[in-house]
């Protein structure tokens, strides 16, 4: 049995959920704020005056969801390390091999769990922050715009509303430059963390069996990082580039030679088994293990690429529905979300890939 980073997935659903629930959090309280007395003349003094309710209810949103999000990322690092474990277990079980010694060094694990809680650090304090800075800007348009007599209040502020719910708490950048939204970062995390945590977890076992050598699977639709290495050998220690050596053949034991196309190392240093990725590592028998190619009708990198920009669709207008400061504009986030959900049971029907609801999901309030 072998593991992929997209294994991780359902480990990092508990903790993307806790901070969706609290983007869903946020966005109520800056409905049900500027709602109040927008029809009448003195609401945004009054609104204004009420900002203090917004920074305390942000406040005693953070302690909690600092907890519950530590406590769900540990359990996810320490099951994603179990399952990488076990299957490496079970694949030196099914070749009637030893499975090496009975524990393996935890510290990796409990490292990568220190690292991603960091990594949330900077989440809160733009939780803390973001909705305020939007909280006042929404009153200074709608202010604006009233005076300039373009709009109603109420249109004025759901316009403002809008645009924040669009993109949602944002501002996160990771290492290589690229923008995320609240929930998507955090899943992007999360599932890199876990992926590595399992991914090593598996590789770790099969090097303490006293074994040295992976091959990548080859499931096909392969994003550009990721497609050179399909179906070749890698050394779980050993030097970059490919090289040929001359190793025991697992059943007869005599020489043969194995064509190596690099180092784990070095693969992984080249985007292979990034967050998301669907590729894994088997073990490599010697003269026993034949290697795999692409099936002729795996799905394409780029029906799995738009299933989940219509996955930000449909979240992005749970987030406009969640805002929508009348019926009007709740009903028609409503229907956005359906023609979106439409899409994707179309996609899905036609590619046979599989819907994840849980990637459609913007949190349940705690």
């Amino acid at each position: 049995m072998a593991v992929s980073p997209d294994d991780a997935e359902h480990l990092a659903a508990p903790v993307t959920a806790e901070f969706a629930a609290a983007e869903r959090t946020i966005l109520q309280l800056l409905r049900d704020l500027l709602t109040p007395g927008i029809s009448r003349s003195g609401w945004a003094q009054a609104r204004l005056a009420a900002s203090g309710l917004l920074r305390r209810g942000l406040q005693r949103l953070i302690p909690g969801l600092r907890e519950r999000a530590a406590a769900a990322a540990a359990a996810a690092v320490t099951q994603a390390v179990q399952v990488g474990d076990q299957a490496a277990r079970h694949e030196l079980e099914r070749h009637q091999l030893p499975p090496g010694p009975d524990d393996l060094d935890i510290t990796p694990a409990q490292r990568l769990t220190r690292a991603l809680t960091r990594d949330f650090e900077p989440v809160y304090a733009r939780i803390l922050r973001q909705p305020q800075d939007v909280y006042r800007d929404v009153i200074a348009r709608v202010s604006a715009e009233v005076l300039e007599g373009r709009v109603t209040r109420l249109r004025a502020a759901q316009m403002a509303l809008d645009e924040f719910a669009n993109r949602g708490v944002a501002g996160f950048v990771d290492s290589r430059g690229r923008g995320w939204e609240l929930t998507s970062y955090i899943e992007m995390a999360v599932r890199s963390t876990c992926g590595r945590a399992a991914v090593q977890a598996h590789v770790d076992r099969l090097s303490a069996a006293g074994h040295r050598f992976v091959f990548a699977s080859a499931p096909g639709g392969s994003c550009p990082l990721c497609a050179p290495w399909e179906g070749k050998i890698l050394e779980l220690s050993g030097p970059a580039g490919e090289r040929t050596v001359e190793v025991p053949h697992t059943v007869t034991g005599r020489p043969v030679q194995v064509r190596v196309d690099g180092s784990l190392m070095e693969a992984r240093a080249a985007g292979f088994q990034h967050a998301n990725c669907r590729h894994s590592v088997s073990l490599f028998l010697p003269g026993v293990t034949s290697l795999p190619t692409a099936p002729p009708d795996a799905h394409s990198y780029e029906s799995t690429q738009h299933q989940r920009y219509l996955e930000r669709q449909v979240r992005r207008w749970k987030r406009r529905e969640a805002a929508a400061l009348d019926d009007a504009a709740a009903a028609a986030a409503r229907q956005r979300i359906r023609a979106y959900q439409a899409q994707l049971r179309e996609l899905v029907r036609e590619t046979g890939q599989r819907r994840k609801p849980g990637r459609e999901q913007i949190g349940i309030a705690h």
